[in-house]
């Protein structure tokens, strides 16, 4: 059920960015470098909106497990409002995103597994590089609220359930480094 989900809006975020006139710059696609250096899957659009605005949709999707007990599973869904200094895809911005996701860590730390949703928001900076005709390199960090409710488990399989949890979050919640691909 959470990886359809994922995939619907992912789905969704690429097929409204095709909707819209695709000529010069008004369509991008991108990865995350930081992601995929953690093994983790995903894949952003952006559609231009006006001359200076661009909304933004990225998703990531982590099924890693290194062996039967140790896990690191995660989906996320990051859609982000992008207000440019100059013109969109170029140079300074600054964005407003939400967060939503699911997670499932096991074995972290040692004996210990915490699984349950994600959700969040916050405000970002970026600079665009443009690379080429087609080609941006993207930086961008960003800082905000997340909430999470999670349930605690005593091992990382199947062992018994420890506690419900909630917690609280005030820090960096987003770090980009994107290969940006402009139609």
């Amino acid at each position: 059920m959470k990886v359809r989900l994922f995939i619907v809006v992912i789905a969704i975020g690429f097929f409204m960015s095709l909707s819209v006139n695709a000529s010069g710059q008004d369509l991008a696609i991108k990865t995350n470098f930081i992601y995929d250096a953690t093994s983790t899957v995903n894949l952003g659009t952006e559609v231009g909106l006006s001359p200076k605005w661009t909304l933004d949709v990225s998703g990531n999707l982590n099924l890693w497990s290194k062996d039967n007990h140790t896990k690191w599973k995660h989906w996320l869904v990051q859609p982000e409002a992008r207000y440019w200094f100059c013109d969109r895809f170029s140079r300074d911005f600054l964005g407003a995103h939400l967060i939503a996701g699911a997670f499932n860590f096991g074995n972290i730390i040692p004996d210990n597994r915490y699984q349950g949703y994600a959700y969040g928001c916050g405000v970002a900076y970026g600079f665009a590089f443009m690379l080429s005709k087609h080609f941006n390199l993207e930086l961008e960090a960003g800082i905000g609220y997340m909430y999470f409710d999670y349930e605690h488990f005593q091992c990382d399989g199947c062992g018994r359930k420890v506690a419900d949890g909630i917690y609280h979050y005030f820090g960096p919640t987003k770090a980009a480094i994107n290969l940006v691909f402009l139609f």
